[in-house]
């Protein structure tokens, strides 16, 4: 039997982080894959980022991931949404070349040190008591460790819908991992159930562009990596256009055809990111809807029509396509399909995302309830760190939700479950504007050097840029402006009609309608990059809100102090209801802070186990 300090099953996106990250991390660890060819595949739609997935993936790259890097080398449009409002709920999203992404991630999973990947599937976890000792795959090859991670994605227990015909399938035209679920079961585990689906793909030479939106990207590409200095991929438009009153026509005569409206699918779908079929039954008084037509390469015409995921029929789905403006002519080359899953609930898991029930298994990606390439990204750094932090005896690792988005996503799931897909928006972040993407690197990538994730070089540069800003912004801060001649003649020429005591350069740049640059030009400052530009005149802004903030994680943080032992026994505590003990008894909070964010457990019952633990 072969050892290794950490074995990874599962070569999606969160298998690829976590895999990493124990390898770099000096630790022997294999990655196991039924196709190696498949590996980091886009299965659903070719891009990454978004509001608050965008969050996610320069977190990921702070601590020294790969997921940033790989799309800025690969990235055929980028653009940042919600560009003219706050700089906290901002997001980078970069249409990917899907096959350029994953032939990237590949050549940097093959030459790292200390990985090997393997093909084969896993038919049973090897279990010693409560701790995980290995696995049997199908080939009969047995592999000994005592840190694993699961990152199957849709593939445990997965069965595709396409019309009222199903099959067994990971995804389209690849075998499904039953067995694995069966070991869950057998260990005592819950398993759920749910669905996603994916919209047909279309032949670009079918369609008529001329009838649709151009979408450009825009014309600076911002990168995601924190050590990307420009994005050097030829760029291309994508295209909008609309769903209309016959899509939704040819939908409804075909509903009862429908795996997901005649009861043949039980999973519960995407909220979010519905299919549709939902979106015609849910929102009926809608005329239309958007359909993003998106290039899933240089070297393809392959179109990704986001907007019309669907599991109705394949001659229905033809029918429904034509139906819109520049897809009268369109050709299907693979049609859509939904597909179910089994899924471990989160509350099984620890905050290091290593479950409860087993020592040394970790879960990351959609097998904790989860829905994007982003959030299954995060969980596997997090699940590989902590994998390998097991096999090295040291203490774990975790982010909490006031210092990421990370944090956010984990402490949500570990905390509260989920009863369908989970999605990041920067709304679930009740500290959003300390968690800014332009700042993650200033947040996290101590954390990522302490491992041995992030270069010395580039924590020297984020060290550098930080000492930069506060210099700069401390200069703001002790420059006045005197209310003489002089000074009311150049903050005119900023548009400040008139100066009537001493104003600090911090003062005029908090005025909405000035900016930094404007600063700069008009009392002749030192010149500084663009990129300390940016953060001075943010920090300098929006100053106020920041500090307010950070008093009411100050507050946070006094809660997340207070440990609770995992032996801590909360039956018999007088003023706790049974429904508030069988609550804590379920999750078993590791913080009073965790504690105070489980659905239904009030102040009262907080302060009643503060004061046990004192």
């Amino acid at each position: 039997m072969k050892s290794y300090g950490v074995i990874i099953i599962g070569g999606g996106h969160a298998g690829c982080e976590a895999a990493l990250a124990s390898a770099r991390m000096g630790v022997c660890t294999a990655l196991i894959s039924l196709d190696l060819e498949k590996i980091a595949l886009m299965p659903c739609n070719p891009a990454i980022g978004g509001i608050g997935k965008g969050h996610i993936v320069r977190e990921i790259d702070a601590l020294g991931g790969q997921m940033a890097r790989c799309i800025d080398k690969t990235g055929i449009q980028f653009r940042v949404l919600n560009s003219s409002k706050g700089p906290a709920v901002q997001g980078y999203r970069a249409q990917a070349d899907k096959h350029l992404y994953k032939k990237e991630m590949r050549r940097v999973l093959e030459s790292q040190d200390y990985l090997s990947l393997i093909c084969d599937e896993v038919d049973e976890l090897l279990f010693d008591n409560d701790s995980v000792k290995g696995l049997r795959t199908r080939s009969g090859l047995e592999l000994n460790s005592r840190s694993i991670v699961i990152t199957t994605g849709t593939f445990l227990n997965g069965r595709i819908h396409l019309g009222m015909k199903n099959s067994p399938a990971g995804r389209v035209g690849e075998k499904p991992s039953i067995k694995l679920s069966q070991s869950f079961l057998e260990q005592g585990f819950e398993l759920g159930r749910l669905k996603t689906g994916t919209p047909p793909r279309l032949l670009g030479k079918s369609i008529d562009f001329s009838q649709c939106e151009i979408q450009q990207g825009d014309d600076d590409p911002k990168p995601f990596s924190f050590s990307t200095t420009k994005i050097t991929q030829p760029q291309v438009p994508c295209y909008i256009t609309y769903t209309n009153t016959r899509t939704a026509e040819v939908i409804n005569k075909n509903m009862h055809l429908s795996p997901l409206y005649s009861g043949v699918i039980e999973g519960v779908g995407p909220r979010y990111c519905p299919s549709i079929e939902d979106k015609v039954v849910k929102f009926p008084d809608r005329v239309s809807h958007h359909v993003f037509l998106e290039p899933e390469g240089l070297n393809t015409d392959w179109i990704y029509p986001n907007g019309i995921s669907t599991s109705l029929a394949e001659e229905v789905q033809w029918e429904l396509v034509r139906t819109i403006p520049g897809l009268e002519n369109a050709d299907i080359v693979a049609p859509g399909y939904a597909i179910e899953y089994d899924f471990v609930p989160p509350t099984q898991l620890l905050p290091t995302l290593e479950t409860k029930k087993v020592k040394g298994l970790f879960h990351a990606g959609q097998i904790n309830g989860t829905s994007g390439y982003e959030e299954a990204a995060g969980q596997g750094l997090v699940a590989g760190i902590n994998a390998a932090l097991n096999f090295l005896d040291r203490a774990p690792f975790t982010l909490s939700r006031m210092e990421s988005y990370i944090g956010v996503m984990i402490d949500d799931l570990v905390t509260k479950g989920t009863q369908e897909p989970y999605r990041m928006f920067t709304s679930r972040a009740e500290n959003r504007l300390l968690l800014r993407q332009d700042n993650a690197d200033t947040r996290l990538m101590g954390k990522g050097h302490k491992f041995g994730l992030v270069s010395n070089e580039d924590y020297n540069f984020c060290l550098l840029k930080k000492e930069t800003v506060e210099k700069e912004i401390k200069r703001l801060n002790t420059t006045k402006v005197v209310p003489n001649q002089q000074g009311k003649e150049l903050v005119s020429k900023l548009g400040v009609k008139s100066l009537k005591t001493p104003t600090t350069l911090a003062g005029l740049l908090k005025r909405p309608e000035i900016t930094y640059s404007q600063i700069i030009e008009t009392f002749n400052g030192a010149s500084v990059s663009k990129l300390i530009g940016e953060q001075v005149e943010i920090q300098v802004k929006y100053e106020g809100f920041i500090q307010r903030q950070k008093q009411v994680v100050a507050k946070q943080k006094k809660l997340e102090s207070y440990r609770i032992p995992t032996d801590f026994n909360y039956e018999g505590i007088p003023g706790l209801s049974c429904e508030v003990v069988q609550k804590l008894e379920n999750i078993r909070p590791t913080t009073l802070g965790q504690a105070s964010r489980i659905s239904g457990i009030t102040p009262a019952a907080v302060s009643i186990i503060m004061l046990m633990l004192k």
